[in-house]
């Protein structure tokens, strides 16, 4: 894992691009950290992704609401 300032990476960019084939690389811009990351094309095909087990699990924020609200109501006897 390599962590570099996004002065460094700008100077020497094809050195990290290089380096991110074989491990992971970091970029930190003040506060902010971001991670390079690579996605394989070597036989030229499209990458799809799928969704996966989490996203089928997952709820609209309307569903958040009202379960909170059904939450709070009976944590404060409001029925």
């Amino acid at each position: 894992m390599n962590v570099v300032s996004s002065k460094e990476f700008v100077i020497n960019e094809e050195k990290y691009f290089d380096l991110a084939l074989d491990e992971q690389v970091f970029v930190r811009k003040g506060e902010n950290i971001f991670m390079l990351t690579l996605i394989n094309r070597r036989h030229n095909e499209d990458i799809i992704f799928q969704p996966d087990d989490d996203f089928y699990r997952s709820i609209t924020m309307e569903e958040v609401r009202d379960k909170l609200h059904k939450v709070l109501d009976k944590l404060y006897d409001k029925k």
